[in-house]
């Protein structure tokens, strides 16, 4: 499988990326182990998880995905066939940017991953309230410690996206060497309009999350009675079912029908072929869902195929 560079670093990620947010939420922790176990399977290597990870669910006070990745990583002996790409700032027990919080999230997160480092570190969202300076030297002593091998960040804006780049010209520290905005078929305009010209110029990588729209786009969703299919999921894709969203998925099928492919995979693969992209983020509940999905690696869509896509999502 052909690798990609991750924007300017020493990180080479397969086309497409596990997402950990199910991981002791959707996905209980043997479900997790098996996905996993598949996901090397295939040949892909990038884990991407954060350390709220799934303080939203009753029960839980978040660190439950990091855990899980953690206990695997020990009994699978695989450590050195992913790399591990978590985040701070969001968990109420480690909000912000702070070089102070960034310093005890860091440990809490290797500890609960049970490895010595972090491949990719990103900041979860921005705070303006700690200057940019301040948070990217705290990377860089993670860095030189080495404790984080190279940093990213995820919900940021053009501008102080744009802002820290310079900063970390400037001052000659490490920069971000991803981004991780929201970007799919229903969701082109946040992405495209400022970030993808931002991230071209420089070089950045892109780990774009809700690649399959919570789900919409794989085509599980297509009324309001389809909605309790999932109750994780089905309240999330109600703002879809328009008829802008159908002929989406309309175009979805057309093309899924001429690989034999999946809605779900075209949807992928239509990512992948994204100048710019590195590699969008999917998870999976089960070891089927994960074989399916994997199969949007495999897939090669014609420009026309692209074309239709693009004009079918255009007002996206």
């Amino acid at each position: 499988m052909q690798l990609r560079q991750l924007g300017r670093s020493t990180l080479s990620v397969a086309p497409l990326a596990l997402g950990g947010n199910v991981f002791g939420w959707s996905t209980d922790e043997q479900r997790s182990f098996d996905v996993l176990d598949a996901f090397v399977d295939a040949g892909l290597n990038l884990i991407d998880t954060a350390d709220v990870y799934s303080a939203w669910v009753p029960g839980n006070r978040g660190g439950e995905s990091e855990t899980i990745i953690g206990k695997w990583l020990k009994r699978s002996g695989k450590r050195d066939k992913v790399l591990i790409a978590t985040k701070v700032a969001k968990w109420v027990e480690h909000r912000g940017l702070s070089p102070m919080n960034i310093r005890e999230a860091v440990e809490g997160s290797l500890q609960r991953l049970q490895t010595d480092h972090i491949d990719l570190y990103q900041a979860h969202e921005d705070d303006a309230t700690v200057p940019l300076s301040e948070t990217l030297g705290a990377f860089a002593k993670l860095i030189e410690e080495g404790k984080v091998r190279v940093i990213g960040a995820s919900n940021y804006g053009a501008d102080r996206f744009a802002e820290a780049l310079k900063i970390s010209s400037e001052h000659r520290l490490p920069r971000y060497e991803s981004l991780q905005p929201e970007y799919n078929l229903v969701s082109r305009a946040g992405y495209e309009r400022e970030l993808e010209p931002l991230i071209r110029q420089e070089n950045i990588g892109v780990i774009n999350y809700y690649a399959l729209a919570s789900g919409f786009l794989s085509g599980k969703y297509r009324s309001d009675a389809d909605l309790a299919k999932s109750k994780a999921r089905g309240g999330a894709v109600k703002k879809y079912l328009t008829p802008q969203g159908l002929k989406v998925l309309a175009a979805l099928d057309e093309v899924a029908a001429a690989h034999k492919a999946t809605p779900s995979q075209v949807a992928l693969a239509w990512q992948i072929a994204r100048p710019g992209v590195t590699a969008p983020i999917v998870s999976a509940t089960s070891v089927a869902q994960w074989e399916e999905l994997a199969g949007a690696v495999q897939l090669s869509l014609t420009a026309q195929e692209i074309a239709s896509l693009n004009d079918a999502s255009a007002n996206y």
